[in-house]
C-alpha cells in the first residue's frame, strides 16, 4: 500500500506534521462505529462462540436421537464405537468447514468486500439453522451433521472478514479495543450457549432443535442493520477507487463533515496503490518485508488453538463433581466459566489501548503455564486434601481469564495491523487456516494426550504457553497505536532489509511498469515526510 506516503494502516485519524493533534479520544466512537462493530460481531464471532459450547449440553438427547434413528432405519441399535464416532465427526467437522470458509474467503473479501462479505455469509448459518433444527423432525442426523458443516464455513468466512472490517474503519487510538469486540462476542456467543442449553430452557429432549434454530436469529439482525452501514473506506479508496463513496464513509465512521484531510492522505496511498494488485499467498511468503510478521501470525494463532482451553472444558465437570458439586447443580456453576471468560474479554478491551498488546498477550500466556502447573498438582493430588479441587475450580477459570484477558483475541488484532490493504485478505487466509487446522489437531488428538498422560496432560499446554509466550517476547514489537509504516519499521531490522528495501518488497512486480514506479515512490516518500496520519 502506502509508500512512505500516508503510511498504510487502520485509522481514520488525521494528524498534524508533527504527529500531534487530531480529535480526542473520546470522539473516536461514533455512533456508526460502534453500531457497524456491535452488528457486525453479533451476526459473526457470536456465532462462533455459540456454536461452541450449543453442542454440549444436548449431547445426550443428539446421542440418543442418532441411535433411535439408526434403529428405525436397520433394525438394530448402533453399537458403541458406531455412536461415539458419529457424535465425534458432528463436533469436529464444524472445524473442518472453518478450514474450507478460511481458505475461500479472500476471493469473496476481495470481490464484494469486507461488509457484503459478511452480508452473504449470513446465507451459510440460516441454511445450517434450517438443516439442524430440522434434523430431528425429519429423522435424519446427516442434517445435522452437515449443518455443522456449513456453520464451519460460516465461521471461517466471519473470522477473517470480521476482524479485516474493523480494522480497517478504526481510528488507530481505538483499533486494539474495537478489534477485542470479535473476542467479547465470542465468550457472549459462548455463555449465551450455555444459558439456553439449561433444562429451563432448550436443554430438554423435545426441545433442543429450537438451539441450533436459535442460530438464523443473530444472522438475520445484522441483514436487517449492516446494509445501512458503510463499507470500509479503504477498501473503497484503495481497491475499488470509488473517492465518494469513500468520502461518505469516513464521514460517517468519523461522525464529521469535513473529512478532506483523511481523504487527501488516503489519496496519497491510492496514488501509490493505483496500479497494485492483490497479493496471494505465495506472494506474501516470499516478500521478505513481511517474514517474520507472517511467522508471528502462526505462532499466535496456532497457541491460540493449541494452548489447552479445550482441555480445560473437558475437565471442568469432572472437577466440579470431585468438589462435591451434584449433577443437578453442575450446569449452572459452570456458567461461571463463561461470566468470566466474557468479563475478562471485556476488561481486555478496555485497557488494551492503555496497556498495549504484547504484555496482554505474553502476560496472558505466561499466567496459563502458572495456572496449568498448579492445576496438574491440585488434579494429582485432590484425593489426598480435601480443599484442593477448590483449587482447581479456581485454576480453571483463572486459565479462562488469562487466556481471555490476551491470546483469545489479540491474535486477530495483530493480523489486522502487521500487513498493508493489498496483503491484509491473504494473511487473514493464514491465519484463519492455522487457526483451523490447530482447531481440528486439538480435537483429534486431545483424547489420545488424555488418555495416555491423565492429568500431567496439562502440563503439555504450559509448555505450548511458555514457548509461545518466549517467542513473543523476543520478537513482537508493541503496535499500539502505530501505523503500519511505523510497525514495518520495528521489524525491518529482524526482516534483514531496509525501509525502502520494504517498500519496493511491497510493490515491486505489482505495478504497470516501472516507469511508473520509479516516478510514484519518491512522490511518495516526499508525502511520507508531512503526512502519516491515516493507518
Amino acid at each position: 500500500m502506502a509508500g512512505a506516503a500516508g503510511t498504510e494502516g487502520d485509522t481514520l485519524v488525521a494528524r498534524g506534521p508533527r504527529g500531534g493533534g487530531g480529535r480526542a479520544r473520546g470522539s473516536n466512537w461514533s455512533g456508526s462505529l460502534i453500531l457497524a462493530s456491535l452488528t457486525g460481531a453479533f451476526g459473526s464471532s457470536f456465532l462462533y462462540g455459540y456454536n461452541l459450547s450449543v453442542v454440549n449440553a444436548p449431547a445426550v438427547y443428539i446421542k440418543k436421537f442418532y441411535n433411535e434413528t439408526w434403529q428405525s432405519r436397520y433394525g438394530f441399535s448402533v453399537n458403541e464405537s458406531t455412536l461415539t464416532l458419529l457424535w465425534s465427526v458432528t463436533v469436529s467437522i464444524f472445524a473442518i468447514g472453518g478450514l474450507v470458509g478460511a481458505i475461500i474467503v479472500t476471493p469473496i473479501v476481495k470481490f464484494f468486500g469486507r461488509k457484503c462479505t459478511l452480508l452473504l455469509n449470513n446465507v451459510f448459518a440460516v441454511t445450517a439453522a434450517l438443516l439442524m433444527s430440522l434434523s430431528l423432525l425429519a429423522g435424519s442426523f446427516e442434517m445435522l451433521i452437515l449443518g455443522r458443516v456449513i456453520m464451519g464455513v460460516d465461521a471461517g468466512i466471519s473470522l477473517s472478514a470480521l476482524p479485516m472490517y474493523l480494522s480497517e474503519i478504526s481510528p488507530k487510538e481505538i483499533r486494539g479495543s474495537l478489534g477485542q469486540v470479535t473476542a467479547i462476542f465470542i465468550c457472549i456467543g459462548v455463555f449465551t450457549g450455555q444459558v439456553l442449553g439449561l433444562p429451563e430452557i432448550f436443554g430438554q429432549e423435545s426441545r433442543w432443535p429450537y438451539l441450533f434454530g436459535a442460530i438464523a436469529f443473530p444472522s438475520l439482525i445484522q441483514v436487517v442493520i449492516l446494509p445501512f452501514l458503510p463499507e470500509s473506506p479503504r477498501y473503497l479508496l484503495l481497491e475499488k477507487h470509488n473517492t465518494s463513496e469513500a468520502e461518505k464513509a469516513f464521514q460517517r465512521f468519523l461522525g464529521k463533515d469535513d473529512v478532506s484531510h483523511e481523504i487527501e492522505e488516503v489519496l496519497a496511498e491510492s496514488r501509490v496503490q493505483r496500479n497494485t494488485k492483490l497479493v496471494s499467498i505465495l506472494q506474501l511468503l516470499r516478500t521478505r518485508a513481511v517474514r517474520w510478521q507472517v511467522v508471528t501470525v502462526v505462532v499466535t494463532m496456532g497457541c491460540y488453538q493449541l494452548c489447552g482451553l479445550n482441555a480445560i472444558w473437558y475437565y471442568t465437570n469432572n472437577i466440579f463433581s470431585e468438589a462435591g458439586i451434584s449433577h443437578e447443580t453442575i450446569p449452572y456453576v459452570t456458567l461461571s466459566t463463561g461470566a468470566v471468560e466474557t468479563l475478562a474479554a471485556v476488561f481486555s478491551g478496555l485497557v488494551i489501548e492503555r496497556l498495549g498488546r504484547r504484555p496482554l498477550l505474553i502476560g496472558g500466556f505466561g499466567l496459563m503455564v502458572v495456572f496449568f502447573s498448579v492445576l496438574t498438582v491440585s488434579l494429582t493430588l485432590q484425593n489426598t486434601v480435601h480443599w484442593l479441587p477448590y483449587l482447581s475450580i479456581f485454576c480453571i477459570l483463572a486459565i479462562i481469564a488469562s487466556f481471555c484477558i490476551g491470546p483469545g483475541g489479540i491474535p486477530f488484532v495483530l493480523t489486522g495491523e502487521f500487513f498493508q490493504q493489498s496483503q491484509r485478505p491473504a494473511a487473514f487466509m493464514i491465519a484463519g487456516t492455522v487457526n483451523w487446522l490447530s482447531n481440528f489437531t486439538v480435537g483429534l488428538l486431545f483424547p489420545f494426550i488424555q488418555a495416555g498422560l491423565q492429568t500431567y496432560c496439562f502440563l503439555v499446554f504450559a509448555a505450548i504457553c511458555f514457548a509461545g509466550a518466549t517467542y513473543l517476547f523476543f520478537v513482537l514489537p508493541e503496535t499500539k497505536n502505530k501505523t503500519f509504516h511505523e510497525i514495518s519499521q520495528a521489524f525491518a531490522k529482524r526482516n534483514k532489509v531496509t525501509l525502502e528495501m520494504q517498500e519496493i518488497n511491497h510493490y515491486a512486480g505489482e505495478r504497470k511498469s516501472s516507469a511508473e514506479q520509479e516516478s510514484d515512490f519518491p512522490s511518495s516518500v516526499d508525502n511520507g515526510e508531512t503526512k502519516k496520519g491515516i493507518v
